[in-house]
């Protein structure tokens, strides 16, 4: 009777782990039920419109102390000033830079101006700048350096 009884008692606890085998692959299988709530198009202007204010707030650089005291070292109004002030500002061309209407008052010879006064100067030719003794001295330099020693390059004989 007892194996009865004991047999018995193992089929209970198989059957209750297979209940929650069961309730597991159930609550996989339904979800649990949604808590979203539609909302009106007046909150969620309302909800956009506080989330773009909080992010703004932290857009400054500047502490709320940093701006009193940039204010108290050039007040708005002074601003306001200088502002009007530039945009009073003349915009156009200093006087001293001629004008390409205006004609040079140099009245010097074209002949005398590079390329004869037609706009065009022969182009200057490549070379080493300061010729072959700087061409020279960068050789030595190079070779000085090199794991081949000073000498390399130089004919024998």
């Amino acid at each position: 009777m007892t194996d009865d009884k004991d047999r018995i008692a193992a089929l209970e606890r198989d059957n209750a782990e297979l209940k929650n085998d069961l309730a597991a692959l159930k609550a996989k299988v339904d979800p649990p039920k949604s808590t979203f709530k539609p909302m009106s198009d007046a909150e969620h202007r309302d909800m956009v419109h506080q989330m773009n204010e909080r992010r703004m707030n932290l857009a400054s650089n500047f502490h709320p102390d940093d701006l009193r005291a940039m204010e108290a070292a050039c007040p708005t109004a002074m601003m306001k000033e200088i502002a009007l002030r530039d945009a009073r500002a003349p915009t156009g061309r200093p006087s001293m830079i001629p004008t390409s209407n205006q004609q040079s008052t140099s009245g010097g010879d074209p002949a005398n101006v590079p390329g004869g006064g037609r706009g065009y100067v022969e182009p200057t030719p490549l070379g080493v700048p300061g010729g072959a003794r700087t061409q020279e001295l960068i050789e030595r330099a190079v070779n000085a350096t090199l794991p081949h020693g000073p000498e390399w390059g130089k004919g024998k004989g």
